[in-house]
Formats: structure tokens, C-alpha cells, sequence
């Protein structure tokens, strides 16, 4: 699935847009505000995917934020496997 990469300046749009302060918009990221003007400014810091992922999260419509954290909990998940062994074990009667 491919995420938006949000800018520093459609952030601050949005930002605004909410009505909320640097310090309260990126708090909810887990960033500083001095993290946040850097990334906000022109020709800043590159936000760090981690937070785009959040922001992919929080800014997306219902239906794509439920696709994206869906994604996200099959990471890691062993693919669903029968519960028979493929191979033998090996164990024969004993005498």
C-alpha cells in the first residue's frame, strides 16, 4: 500500500485548519513543537515515516485509516499454516 508524503506545508495547513498550535498538534505524534517548526518550515526537515505513517493514520478518511492499521497488524504474523507437521517427526511404537 503506498502512503502519502505529507509536506511541511500541507501539515501546517492542516494544522491550522484544526485550529491547534504546533506544540499541541505534534505533541500528538510524539514530537516537539522545535521538531515540529522544523518540519513545518520551507525547505525544512523531512518528517521522519514513522510520524507520516501517523499522519497517514490520523488525517485519512475512516476507510483508509482502517486499511492502513489493518496493514500494519499483519506485519510480522506468521502467514496461517495447517496444524499437521509437513514433515515427520520421526516417532515410531516403542517396543
Amino acid at each position: 500500500m503506498k502512503l502519502h508524503v505529507y509536506t511541511g506545508a500541507e501539515v501546517k495547513a492542516r494544522r491550522k485548519a484544526l485550529g491547534l498550535v504546533q506544540a499541541d498538534f505534534w505533541g500528538l505524534f510524539g514530537a516537539t513543537q522545535s521538531a515540529g517548526s522544523r518540519y513545518e518550515s520551507e525547505g525544512g526537515r523531512e518528517i521522519p515515516e514513522p510520524i507520516q505513517i501517523l499522519l497517514n493514520i490520523a488525517l485519512a478518511s475512516d476507510a483508509k485509516a482502517s486499511t492502513i492499521v489493518q496493514s500494519l497488524r499483519t506485519l510480522g504474523k506468521p502467514p496461517k499454516q495447517d496444524s499437521k507437521p509437513k514433515v515427520p517427526l520421526g516417532f515410531g511404537r516403542l517396543p
